[in-house]
């Protein structure tokens, strides 16, 4: 299984990298319109990643523009030494650093615990229609949800 996900990581991979700035800004369109479609804005603490422009991602910054107009807590990822991720409440006042992946990550602030989060938006390069997901290969996403 392994040597198949990493076929289809290096495929999709490329696509992306091939993707122009105008499929991705129309593609991350297309998402936040489907996400608004879904029944989870009766929620309240909502985790976003934020979108890495190296890796071609779909934009985040629009949904989390709709999180911030419907007065959802926001919840950023930064990922310690150790694989993990930790949470951090986003907020006005919350310093941000691009970290070696070229991904904005919140330097400190409010944490928040993983089992306090009811909503998680989730990178990932492909998926299938069971909602199968294959990611970047680090796992961390992997590990944060099986918490």
């Amino acid at each position: 299984m392994n040597h198949i996900k990493l076929k289809l990581r290096s495929h999709y991979r490329k696509i992306r990298s091939e993707l122009t700035t105008e499929q991705v800004d129309e593609f991350s369109i297309k998402i936040v319109n489907h996400c608004l479609e879904l029944n989870l804005w009766n929620k309240s603490i909502y985790h976003l990643f934020m979108s890495s422009e190296q890796n071609n991602e779909i934009d985040t910054s629009l949904l989390l523009s709709i999180l911030q107009g419907k007065d959802k807590q926001t919840v950023i990822p930064k990922v310690l030494d150790d694989n993990e991720l930790e949470h951090y409440l986003l907020a006005d006042q919350t310093p941000i650093k691009m970290s070696r992946w070229g991904i904005p990550e919140p330097q400190s602030g409010i944490k928040i615990n993983s089992d306090q989060i009811d909503v998680v938006f989730v990178p990932l390069l492909i998926f299938d229609l069971q909602g199968h997901r294959i990611g970047y290969g680090k796992g961390y996403y992997d590990r944060f949800l099986a918490k």
